[in-house]
C-alpha cells in the first residue's frame, strides 16, 4: 500500500475518499482492497450497493452521501483543520508501512513535523508523581535528540509526555474528534499541542471517544513510531495493546522498570521479561534507534490508484467460491492465506468474496491478515 512517491489528491479525489471510508462497513483494509480492484474512490461507491447484496447482507448498505462529506470537510476547515490522505506528503511515513493504515487524517496543528523521526511515549493514566516526572524527562530528551514524541492526550503519562516534548516536537492521537478534548482537563495541553505540535484523529470531527476508539487509535501511535515506551502500565492497561501492536508492526518496544510492589509497574516489568528493551533513559532508546533509522522498513507492493485492477475475477469462479469460503469460516480467526490454500481458488477470488461479505457486515478482519464471520443473531 505504498505509492512510489507523494502525490496530492485533488479536491474531487478526496471527496470521494471520504465517502468511501465513511460508508458502512468500509474500514481502511476494505478501503485499500476496493481502491486496489475498482481504481478510483468513485468507481468503488458505485460497486458497494451490489457487492454488500451478494454477500448477504439483510438492508441497504448506507453510503456517506456527498453533501454529508462536504458538510465534515467544512466543519474542519472551520477550526483550521484538514485531511491528509494515504499517499499524500504530509502522510506520516511509517505509518503508510503498517496493515490497515488510515485512509484519510484529519489534523490541526504543524503537519511538517509528522516527516520527523518518531517514538511513542505511553503508559498509566494513573500514573504515579516519579512515573510522571520521568515521562516529562524522557521525552523532553528524546525530543532533544530529534525524535517527534507521539501520545495519546490521555491524563497521566501521555499527558506529562507531551509536555516534556512541546519544545520539541509531539503529536497527539485522539480517540475521539479532532476537535474533541479528552479529558477535559486538557484544554490547555491541547490548545499548546494546536499551536506548536500537532493533533491528528482517523475519526469525523465531533466525534465522542469511546472505548472501542481507543485499539484503533493505539494502531495508529505505534504504527507512526519507530518504536513505543512504555512508563507504568497495569495489566491491563491499554499501553499494553499498544506495546502488542508495536510488536505486531515490527516496531521496538521499550520498558521502564517500576517496583514489584507497584501494581502499576507490573506490566512494563512483564513486558521486560518478555524481551522488551529496559530502559532507564532517552539514550537507551536513542541507541537502540539509531541504527533501525538507518534501515528502511520492508515496504508492500504499491497500489495504482489510476485504473482498474487488470484482471477482475471471473464471475463464474466468484460464485463457485461463495460457499466453499463460507463454510472455511467461523467465529475463530483464520488466515487468508490458509483459506486460499484449502478452497484452491485463486487469491483475487478469495479477496472478492471476502470483500463481499465485509461489505454485507458478516466478516470481521483481524490483524495479520486473518479473517472472521460474524455470526447472524
Amino acid at each position: 500500500m505504498n505509492e512510489t512517491s507523494p502525490k496530492a489528491l485533488s479536491a474531487a479525489e478526496k471527496l470521494n475518499w471520504l465517502r468511501l471510508i465513511r460508508s458502512t462497513n468500509v474500514g481502511p483494509f476494505t478501503f485499500f482492497k476496493l481502491l486496489d480492484r475498482f481504481g478510483t474512490a468513485s468507481a468503488a461507491l458505485d460497486a458497494l450497493p451490489d457487492l454488500a447484496k451478494r454477500g448477504g447482507a439483510k438492508r441497504q448498505i448506507k453510503i456517506s452521501a456527498k453533501a454529508e462529506a462536504e458538510r465534515e470537510i467544512e466543519a474542519l476547515e472551520k477550526i483550521g483543520g484538514k485531511f491528509v490522505a494515504y499517499g499524500e506528503a504530509d502522510y506520516p511515513p511509517l505509518l503508510a508501512h503498517t496493515e490497515g493504515a488510515p485512509p484519510l487524517l484529519t489534523i490541526r496543528g504543524h503537519t511538517h513535523l509528522l516527516s520527523k523521526r518518531a517514538v511513542a511515549v505511553v503508559g498509566a493514566r494513573n500514573a504515579s508523581l516519579n512515573a510522571r516526572n520521568f515521562a516529562r524527562k524522557i521525552s523532553a530528551d528524546l525530543g532533544a535528540g530529534g525524535l517527534l514524541v507521539v501520545s495519546g492526550m490521555a491524563r497521566g503519562i501521555d499527558t506529562a509526555a507531551h509536555e516534556g516534548a512541546l519544545e520539541t516536537g509531539t503529536v497527539a492521537v485522539l480517540g475521539g474528534g479532532v476537535d474533541v478534548i479528552y479529558p477535559k482537563e486538557n484544554q490547555d495541553l491541547y490548545d499548546q499541542l494546536v499551536q506548536s505540535g500537532v493533533v491528528l484523529s482517523e475519526m469525523p470531527p465531533g466525534t465522542k471517544p469511546i472505548a472501542r476508539h481507543f485499539p484503533q487509535r493505539n494502531r495508529i501511535i505505534s504504527g507512526m513510531s519507530r518504536g513505543v515506551v512504555v512508563v507504568e502500565a497495569s495489566p491491563r492497561s491499554g499501553s499494553l495493546i499498544t506495546a502488542r501492536l508495536a510488536a505486531e508492526q515490527g516496531r521496538e518496544v521499550f520498558a521502564v522498570p517500576g517496583s514489584p510492589l507497584d501494581p502499576r509497574a507490573s506490566g512494563a516489568n512483564k513486558l521486560i521479561r518478555n524481551g522488551a528493551t529496559l530502559t532507564e533513559s532517552a539514550q537507551d532508546v536513542l541507541e537502540s534507534l539509531n541504527d533501525l533509522f538507518s534501515k528502511p522498513l520492508s515496504e508492500g507492493e504499491p497500489i495504482d490508484f489510476s485504473g482498474v485492477s487488470p484482471s477482475p475475477p471471473d464471475e463464474n469462479e466468484i460464485s463457485k467460491a461463495r460457499s466453499v469460503i463460507k463454510e472455511n469460516l467461523g467465529p475463530s480467526a483464520v488466515s487468508v492465506d490458509e483459506i486460499i490454500r484449502n478452497c484452491q481458488f485463486s487469491p483475487a477470488v478469495v479477496a472478492m468474496v471476502l470483500l463481499e461479505l465485509e461489505l454485507a457486515g458478516r466478516l470481521e478482519r483481524h490483524p495479520g491478515n486473518r479473517v472472521s464471520l460474524i455470526q447472524e443473531l
